[in-house]
């Protein structure tokens, strides 16, 4: 909304510096800085309304240090990250740009199957909350939502290269980075992604079924819709199931929010995109702006949040900041970096996995169940192991950097 009043302002009336609200670095800076007072300022006034309605967290005894203290902790804390990610989006970014208010959907959306799933707990006293029936309904309902709007929202293109002079709308010719040699640009619908590490640097869906004998391209939305429906749950569980120990999933997401909004500047820039040769996605830079509000609200978060913990984000946070990952990453065609990039979710989701399965397994072989770790999720078996909240949170982050640079780098290794 500001960035409107003050286009409305530069245009008609020349306001001195009302013009930087065109730059999307500024909006960005400035999206962090009002994200960072929400969530710190108003954050401990929230806290203390949870406390006020006794919305606290009921601590199952798992025998693991320190749990005693955590039990009455207010809990529904995702609303803070929530507010912290909204106001300074609607404030700052163009809001007719179809990104952003994909984002802004998958924001609430995330957020309101997460807010059922904590008012079930706190409120109605079912520790179990909301049914997985139907936390899978609400993510396979974003993921259709999001492919069916990407698969055919005529603004969502990308930027091809192709060879001579052709006649058609939206096309420009452009030189190469170094200005060698001049191509032509066409702005078309693609089902095409980003695939790191391969040289040619792009995966298209629509020939995945090629293999079978399908032509290429028939069926290649329910091909993307089956991606972006498997991509939305697994992320937003495995937020979720790394939501376990204070800071660890807020500061986890901060890093991996700093590196989207590095590849959503770098995919939206035409010169960048060029220079790095991956796709340009016309439109695509203005999630930078959402991308700076996300960083902001998860490090205001980590005011509260950091051990020992003062509020929990709760369901109505994980399950939000997953659904917002893995719905940024899928806009700006970099979901294939998502195992990469989100290690530390992929590795406590496989970590749940591995142990109900091996458990399952051995129990039905030898008559008793066996472990792979003292518990899962993999942060729990290290609790076990006697290391402290505080060290396991800050290795996890350590990793989550390394994993964030690994990502940036592979935009040139290939």
């Amino acid at each position: 909304m500001l960035y409107y009043l003050f286009t409305y302002l530069h245009d008609h009336f020349n306001l001195p510096g009302a013009g930087v609200f065109q730059y999307i670095s500024f909006r960005f800076g400035m999206t962090v800085i009002l994200s960072l007072i929400i969530t710190t300022v108003y954050g401990g006034r929230l806290i203390g309304l949870l406390r006020k309605k006794q919305v606290g967290e009921t601590v199952r005894s798992l025998g693991l240090e320190g749990e005693t203290q955590k039990q009455g902790t207010p809990t529904m804390g995702g609303l803070i990250i929530i507010a912290g990610i909204l106001l300074p989006t609607l404030l700052f970014a163009k809001l007719e740009n179809v990104y952003i208010i994909l984002m802004i959907i998958a924001t609430v959306w995330m957020g309101t199957v997460g807010f059922i799933d904590d008012y079930i707990k706190v409120f109605r006293k079912n520790k179990e909350g909301l049914a997985g029936k139907f936390k899978v309904v609400g993510q396979v309902g974003l993921g259709i939502i999001i492919a069916w709007t990407m698969h055919d929202h005529p603004s969502i293109v990308t930027r091809q290269k192709v060879n001579g002079p052709i006649k058609g709308e939206n096309i420009e010719m452009q030189q190469n980075f170094d200005g060698t040699k001049s191509y032509y640009n066409v702005e078309v619908k693609s089902t095409k992604t980003n695939i790191p590490f391969y040289k040619n640097n792009e995966f298209d869906y629509g020939k995945v079924l090629s293999v079978f004998g399908v032509p290429d391209g028939k069926y290649a939305f329910f091909v993307f819709l089956a991606f972006v429906v498997f991509i939305i749950t697994a992320v937003s569980n495995g937020a979720n199931i790394t939501d376990g120990i204070d800071g660890l999933a807020t500061g986890t997401s901060a890093i991996i929010g700093a590196t989207l909004a590095i590849l959503a500047y770098v995919s939206g820039n035409s010169i960048f995109a060029d220079y790095l040769n991956i796709m340009y996605i016309p439109n695509s830079g203005e999630l930078v702006v959402f991308a700076g509000a996300f960083v902001g609200a998860c490090v205001g978060f980590l005011w509260y949040n950091s051990y020992p913990a003062q509020v929990f984000m709760g369901d109505t946070g994980s399950l939000a900041i997953g659904g917002v990952i893995a719905a940024f990453a899928i806009m700006i065609r970099k979901e294939l970096l998502i195992p990469v990039l989100c290690g530390i979710f992929l590795i406590e989701l496989v970590s749940v996995i591995m142990q109900v399965s091996y458990f399952k397994y051995t129990k039905k072989k030898f008559g008793e169940g066996r472990r792979i770790f003292l518990m899962s999720p993999l942060h729990h078996h290290y609790q076990k192991k006697g290391y402290h909240e505080s060290k396991i949170v800050t290795r996890f982050w350590i990793v989550g950097i390394i994993l964030a640079v690994i990502t940036i780098v592979t935009l040139k290794v290939r």
